[in-house]
């Protein structure tokens, strides 16, 4: 019987998979880019995920968010361990039930060779670029994903060398709501762009 590896190595060659599986990515939040990004990334083979959130889930999460009915009230990054395991059980995941803070922001992510950004507050985010962009890791931030249609406005912006920046860059969720369309394409977004710099790097 074909194996989850074995199909994944028909799709990108084991050569491009052990890429893949070597590159550890940090996921800062895990609500609804979060939870979702990282599940597209085990969905394509990535096995090194730091998976970091203080939240706990909410029945509130559940129209957006990889998590189920029976978890809420469970820490979001334990949750979420468990749910990735289920998809690939191979997975080495580290979690965190803490806060990401400016003091402990380069610890959290030290070994990470890439980071996805996925807070819901401007403040949050701000302090994630101006803590990690200057070192030599891979970032990929969200701007812009509020609301209901207009999906083709949600795009992919090079910045930097090493910043990649997702959304319509207008449409904050403090305004309009986070739905779960727009959010799942932001989270794939992430997921593919990070895909792609593994492969290519």
């Amino acid at each position: 019987m074909e194996t989850f590896k074995d199909n994944l190595i028909k799709k990108f060659g084991k050569d491009n998979l052990e890429k893949i599986q070597q590159a550890r990515v940090g996921i800062a939040g895990l609500g609804g880019l979060g939870s979702n990004c990282a599940m597209n990334l085990a969905r394509c083979g990535f096995k090194k995920l730091t998976l970091v959130d203080f939240d706990l889930i909410t029945a509130a999460n559940l129209d957006r968010q990889f998590y189920f009915l029976d978890q809420v009230g469970l820490a979001k990054a334990e949750a979420l361990k468990s749910n990735l395991l289920r998809i690939n059980p191979d997975l080495e995941i580290v979690h965190l039930v803490k806060k990401i803070e400016k003091a402990n922001i380069r610890e959290v992510f030290a070994d990470c060779d890439i980071v996805a950004e996925c807070f819901d507050h401007a403040e949050n985010k701000k302090m994630l670029l101006e803590e990690l962009l200057g070192t030599s890791k891979f970032i990929v931030a969200v701007s812009g994903l509020g609301g209901v249609g207009s999906s083709d406005e949600i795009k992919v912006h090079r910045l930097k060398n090493n910043l990649i920046l997702i959304g319509d860059l207008k449409t904050d969720i403090q305004n309009k709501p986070a739905v779960s369309p727009r959010v799942n394409i932001a989270a794939a977004k992430q997921a593919d762009e990070v895909l792609e710099y593994v492969l290519s790097n």
